[in-house]
């Protein structure tokens, strides 16, 4: 009688457990992400651990489309900022948490060298060529595989496109662990030699994606030295010490702090816009960067192999763009920190190679890790 009894007990209390557990309702379906482009198939890919944590995905642009996240209270968020379809990325910014390559951030005149030959790439910002032009990796439709919590995403990109030399693979696996970690791998290969840099650009708002600014994020950066950039926001080629400056993060400051402080660099990139070198050794995956938002306790940690990371602060988010909640993407509504090598380097020998060549595989790893803090 008494196991008769623990067994009914225990069925009622998986009853209860399995009709308590609330479904997430998303702004958007399955179907919102299935389109044909250029012959492929785009899709949406879901990775949820045994926490609750969700993240989702689109093969379009091998981008992030939300990360929900709980707050100090348990309540999930999407802390990502992003749209509800395909149809809608390829109407906004092509950014929003994509990979972006074959080279992330800004190159001088959009041109570089290769033994003695020259390669011109798009015009798109200003005079430099800025994530690869208008049209790269974010626009294309990767193909995608998912095994569990992983999706492995490749691309293979002809000799020439965007103007990169090489018949181009790429590899980017997104994996979601029960420690609340979305791991980042990257992989490269080409039959010539390449410059590469690979990124993630998503926006993050830990509070919620349109809900408000993030000026109250407090963040750190383990970084004591920067890349300053002149007015056109190219690196300089020079690499100094900004403890003590508006830009130090060393120490935790909230964003807002002194974004609009009369510092020169801030003034060229209308906020933070920025390339840290990150205190640690070469190609070690180490602590990178944190953020903090105190009223829903969310925190993030970011840990990386690569040598630099930029802070994005939305500066140029002009309300034209309507995310998942239907609010307008404002300025500074969120914030980016891309782990990278530094901008410009194919034209600034004295920066870390970015230089792939044929028989060589570029692997790097970034992890975005979220808990909460009281």
């Amino acid at each position: 009688m008494k196991n008769l009894y623990l067994i009914l007990l225990s069925l009622i209390l998986l009853v209860s457990c399995s009709t308590s557990k609330k479904e997430l309702k998303k702004p958007y379906t399955k179907a919102d992400f299935e389109k044909l482009i250029d012959g492929k198939k785009t899709s949406l890919y879901t990775l949820e651990n045994k926490n609750g944590m969700v993240v989702t995905m689109t093969n379009y642009g091998a981008k992030i489309v939300s990360i929900y996240v709980p707050d100090k209270k348990g309540k999930l968020g999407d802390v990502v900022l992003g749209f509800k379809s395909i149809d809608e990325y390829m109407k906004y910014g092509a950014s929003h948490g994509a990979t972006v390559g074959p080279f992330a951030n800004r190159i001088s005149n959009s041109l570089f060298m290769i033994d003695g030959i020259s390669y011109q790439l798009p015009v798109n910002n200003g005079k430099a060529c800025l994530h690869s032009g208008p049209d790269s990796f974010y626009r294309k439709v990767w193909e995608a595989t998912q095994t569990g919590n992983s999706v492995a995403m490749t691309l293979e990109s002809p000799d020439g496109e965007f103007g990169f030399p090489g018949n181009k693979k790429v590899k980017v696996t997104f994996s979601l662990t029960d420690d609340n970690e979305l791991k980042i791998e990257y992989e490269a290969t080409t039959d010539k030699p390449c410059y590469f840099n690979l990124t993630n650009h998503s926006y993050f708002n830990l509070k919620g994606e349109g809900d408000g600014d993030i000026l109250n994020h407090i963040l750190v950066i383990n970084a004591s030295q920067s890349t300053p950039v002149d007015s056109s926001m190219i690196p300089t080629g020079e690499v100094v010490d900004i403890q003590g400056s508006a830009l130090d993060f060393t120490s935790p400051h909230a964003i807002g702090e002194r974004i609009d402080a009369n510092n020169q660099q801030l003034i060229y990139g209308a906020g933070y816009d920025f390339n840290y070198i990150i205190n640690k050794p070469e190609g070690e995956l180490a602590f990178a960067a944190s953020a903090y938002e105190p009223s829903s306790g969310r925190y993030m940690e970011v840990f990386t192999t690569e040598p630099g990371i930029q802070l994005y602060t939305g500066n140029y988010l002009d309300g034209t763009e309507i995310g998942k909640k239907g609010k307008p993407y404002t300025k500074r509504t969120g914030f980016c920190l891309e782990t990278q090598h530094f901008p410009d380097s194919p034209n600034k020998p004295e920066f870390p190679s970015t230089l792939l060549k044929p028989g060589e595989t570029l692997h790097s790893t970034t992890i975005y890790k979220f808990s909460v803090k009281d």
